[in-house]
């Protein structure tokens, strides 16, 4: 006799009982973008919903997730000034380090991640400092700037390290350097599987990051690449990351899955600039039930493995679920 499987779908409470995957709003953390003035909030036309704002509108946003549920975040900084080597983000009043200490005057209790890395700081647009001679970018030249950098963010109140710029030894010299001067317990979560995506292209709109010449696959993973994904995500575990991540996340639902089945610890998705802004499109266009696909996206994380997701949908799935 075959199973009749619509025994358990046809009572909606059962149905919910037996739902294998659930969304939380503790599963998601949002990215912000801050940049330099004030009364700024300019929303950037690749991806709607999403804006750049000067610290005090970033308060006002902080306060207002908060008071939905959401209470995490991913900071990113958007300087006036650019060079060579990313100054403005080294020194202990840089727009991270005062924004941090702004959230947390108004918002103490909200959870701030910080991006930690160069491309938005450098007149280049690259990850790291730059060798003059080979124009790639130096790999332990930028491990010693992005110690100074972590070091910024952790005397001004962050919660926690995200290293994105895929330096070799980046885990191992943070976690080294932050021990060293008494934040033994600030967490870093590791960019462990991050690819040289096409998904990133609305992001360094928002970011203003976007390389002056070349691109980031001399440092950054190629996505045809299954097995160095695992490789990487635990070799930073082995360097001393407490949460590793896979980015994009859409299109590498089995890479989640590997690292899950491969590794204990926590996992992170990002949920991508091009990922979010295809599925906003196609919403304002009317062509898929925006809501609906956003969640089953989400869902889509979690069930591949991942025990949190940055995405750009988080303060309107909080929405959702407080609605819902």
């Amino acid at each position: 006799m075959f199973k009749r499987f619509r025994r358990t779908r046809i009572n909606e409470n059962l149905r919910n009982m037996l739902q294998e995957t659930t969304l939380s709003k503790n599963d998601f953390m949002y990215p912000l973008f801050v940049k330099e003035g004030s009364n700024i909030k300019k929303e950037v036309e690749s991806m709607p919903g999403v804006f750049q704002m000067s610290i005090d509108e970033i308060i006002k946003e902080c306060e207002y997730i908060y008071s939905i549920g959401l209470k995490s975040i991913m900071l990113f900084g958007i300087p006036d000034v650019k060079d060579s080597v990313g100054s403005e983000c080294l020194c202990e009043e840089s727009i991270i380090a005062r924004t941090i200490k702004a959230i947390k005057q108004k918002v103490p209790d909200m959870f701030i991640a910080t991006d930690l890395c160069f491309c938005e700081y450098t007149d280049h647009g690259h990850c790291g400092i730059l060798d003059p001679k080979t124009k790639t970018v130096d790999n332990d030249k930028t491990l010693e700037l992005s110690a100074q950098q972590a070091l910024v963010h952790a005397k001004a109140g962050a919660d926690m390290i995200a290293p994105s710029g895929m330096m070799d030894g980046i885990i191992e010299v943070l976690r080294t350097t932050l021990d060293s001067n008494g934040f033994e317990n600030l967490p870093i979560m590791a960019y462990s599987t991050k690819f040289a995506s096409a998904y990133y292209g609305p992001f360094r709109d928002v970011a203003e990051s976007t390389p002056s010449f070349g691109d980031r696959r001399t440092y950054q993973m190629n996505s045809a690449n299954r097995l160095e994904a695992i490789e990487e995500s635990l070799e930073d575990e082995k360097q001393g990351a407490d949460i590793l991540m896979v980015k994009p996340a859409l299109a590498f639902m089995d890479v989640i899955r590997d690292i899950r089945n491969s590794s204990n610890l926590p996992l992170c998705a990002y949920n991508v600039s091009g990922e979010y802004a295809m599925l906003k499109h196609a919403g304002n266009a009317g062509l898929v039930d925006y809501e609906k696909v956003m969640i089953e996206t989400l869902i889509g994380f979690k069930r591949a493995g991942a025990n949190m997701i940055i995405t750009y949908h988080a303060k309107e799935a909080c929405e959702f679920l407080n609605k819902n």
